[in-house]
């Protein structure tokens, strides 16, 4: 049972498919309807959940990993690191960071963790950090790997810094993810679109490294393609995950002006932008050739008008058992936390989980006992929890 120091709660009823969330306000407790719909039969919820801000607030976090069931990795964007203790609140800033330039979208983004057992017999965690690097007068996406001793990050080492410099500070990327075997990682385009289509260049692409930062032979080899690519054709994804089922990464991405995008990544698949796009130009008119194009694979999920969606979590847990084998997927545009239902492997419907509570939802994690943790992006925002009441 976590015992978070609760700072802020309030309680908000459990959505389950086309049911949606309304509050009676905000950051205060809240009337519970325990009625929810689910394949058209009315079944009863279970008791409703708390939202539970942990420890003091956080200044635009951006990205969370945990270290154990206990403690968790969170970046602020302006270019600190943090491990929050989520039993008590608690939290250490972390030093020996790389030099992060923290401008618009750029700064100290994402962080993911890798435990292993060494020849002792004890745990040796490897921290993996996601940043915006300058480079003269221009900035690229770069990732360093770390180890911890428990107060600073040691012998820390940049595995991987993109090969597209620009001056514009926006469209990073940034999110990472591990597995058993490789690191991933989704890159954005920068603001120059048809990088993202250029098989040289590392934009708009998901790349695919070795934990250590090498390259795996196995890479797709299309003509002309950067030995670190995956994918191609993404504009900016921010979130990042891989299906506890299948073991496939998922990709989401911001659109422009609509056109948001759910992508299952396969080996040296190209998704399309700009050649493609359910999105439009932000004064109107298409990009591209339609909405798919022969050669190019299509989104498994569009969301129009856009949400600008960033984090993603599968759900697997005890605690909110209907949940499982769904995705959760923050909202920044709308301030919202969305479900999105999944049937035979592919979403089939979206709904409202959290609606205007915290401020810009930035990431999404499950803890070990169940509980859901967002990131609130926000000048004042920080680390939520939610869960069953008295858990």
């Amino acid at each position: 049972m976590f015992h978070s120091h609760m700072n802020k709660s309030v309680m908000f009823k459990y959505v389950w498919q086309v049911a949606r969330y309304y509050f009676a306000g905000r950051l205060m407790r809240l009337c519970i309807i325990a009625l929810t719909m689910f394949g058209g039969q009315i079944i009863p919820a279970s008791a409703a959940p708390l939202i539970q801000k942990i420890g003091a607030p956080l200044s635009h976090p951006w990205g969370m990993d945990f270290l154990d069931e206990r403690h968790l990795f969170v970046t602020e964007r302006r270019g600190n690191l943090y491990l929050v203790d989520l039993f008590t609140g608690t939290r250490n800033s972390i030093g020996n960071l790389p030099a992060i330039t923290a401008t618009q979208q750029g700064g100290l983004l994402d962080v993911a963790v890798l435990v292993n057992q060494n020849s002792k017999g004890k745990d040796d965690a490897v921290i993996y950090l996601c940043y915006s690097l300058k480079i003269g007068s221009q900035t690229v996406t770069a990732i360093d790997r770390a180890g911890f001793d428990g107060t600073n990050l040691t012998n820390r080492q940049t595995i991987f810094q993109a090969n597209n410099p620009t001056a514009r500070a926006i469209h990073y990327g940034c999110r990472l993810v591990l597995d058993q075997a490789y690191l991933y990682a989704s890159l954005g385009d920068r603001g120059d679109r048809h990088d993202a289509q250029d098989p040289s260049r590392h934009a708009g692409a998901i790349i695919r490294l070795f934990h250590d930062g090498s390259i795996p032979a196995d890479n797709p080899k299309q003509a002309g393609w950067a030995p670190e690519l995956f994918s191609k054709g993404h504009r900016n994804p921010q979130g990042l995950a891989i299906n506890p089922e299948t073991g496939v990464i998922w990709a989401h991405e911001h659109g422009p002006r609509g056109g948001d995008e759910i992508n299952i990544i396969q080996a040296g698949q190209n998704y399309g932008w700009p050649k493609v796009s359910h999105g439009e130009e932000y004064g109107g008119g298409s990009i591209g050739k339609g909405t798919k194009a022969p050669g190019l694979t299509d989104p498994v999920w569009v969301w129009t008008p856009s949400i600008a969606p960033s984090g993603m979590a599968f759900y697997r847990g005890a605690m909110f058992p209907n949940l499982n084998g769904h995705l959760l997927v923050g909202s920044l545009k709308f301030k919202r936390l969305y479900l999105v239902l999944l049937e035979k492997g592919l979403p089939v419907q979206d709904a409202i989980m959290l609606d205007g509570a915290i401020g810009r939802v930035r990431d999404v994690a499950i803890a070990a006992d169940g509980s859901v943790l967002l990131l609130s992006d926000e000048d004042d925002g920080g680390l939520y929890r939610i869960a069953e009441s008295g858990q």
